[in-house]
């Protein structure tokens, strides 16, 4: 995907590209027995890119996931309300599981969405992907994206000036794109959400169930 700064949020008219993001993600169908793909390098794997990861658990953990999201992926939003809390209760609060988000983007909207989680403050990187998830179908279905998140973004601190700012940065999105470009180039990553257990690339919807099964053959 080529991205420039001048995509972000170019207009009130810009649009979700839901046909490109409606193949990768399968349309609506919900994949409940993920699929095992070869197990990537995970010393490779586990390189942080150019921005640094940032992760929910005990850094030295058994068991790492991580996470290849779109801010505009409503099964990634689904995942985040629905399946990451069992699993940060079960496993991630137990220091069984370290959870490392990064981004995926599959749309100017999704780019734009990622640069702000970024540019807020560590303490406030989770809790703003959570509200960017839970409103999601708010901000990505709008007319004008930038009211709703420039709302989002005020609850992190932000002012219209430093909003502004973020999504004008280029080197923040040529990172956020060199983060994507190697998850699709090196590791096959060509829908969200994506997962990667111990190395182990799991494509689609997830249960709760399948997780549980996935991250207990680990430990």
């Amino acid at each position: 995907m080529s991205i420039s700064r001048r995509n972000i949020l170019l207009s009130s008219t810009a649009l979700i590209a839901t046909g490109t993001a409606g193949w990768l993600l399968g349309a609506s169908e919900t994949v409940d027995l993920v699929s095992k793909a070869q197990a990537q390098n995970l010393s490779d794997l586990m390189e942080a890119g150019p921005m640094g990861d940032v992760f929910l658990g005990d850094e030295n953990a058994p068991v790492t996931i991580i996470e290849y999201a779109s801010m505009t992926c409503p099964h990634c939003a689904s995942f985040h309300e629905t399946i990451l809390p069992s699993l940060k209760e079960n496993y991630i609060d137990k220091g069984k599981v370290k959870m490392i988000f990064r981004e995926f983007p599959l749309d100017p909207r999704a780019y734009a969405a990622s640069m702000l989680a970024r540019c807020a403050d560590n303490d406030f990187f989770f809790p703003m992907i959570d509200v960017l998830f839970k409103q999601q179908s708010v901000w990505a279905r709008a007319e004008d994206p930038r009211p709703p998140l420039l709302q989002i973004a005020k609850l992190a601190g932000f002012t219209q000036e430093s909003f502004e700012e973020c999504l004008k940065n280029q080197e923040l999105l040529d990172n956020v794109n060199s983060t994507r470009k190697k998850a699709a180039e090196v590791y096959g990553v060509s829908g969200t959400p994506s997962f990667f257990i111990n190395g182990e690339k799991y494509s689609g919807a997830i249960s709760v169930e399948g997780l549980s099964e996935a991250i207990d053959a680990q430990l």
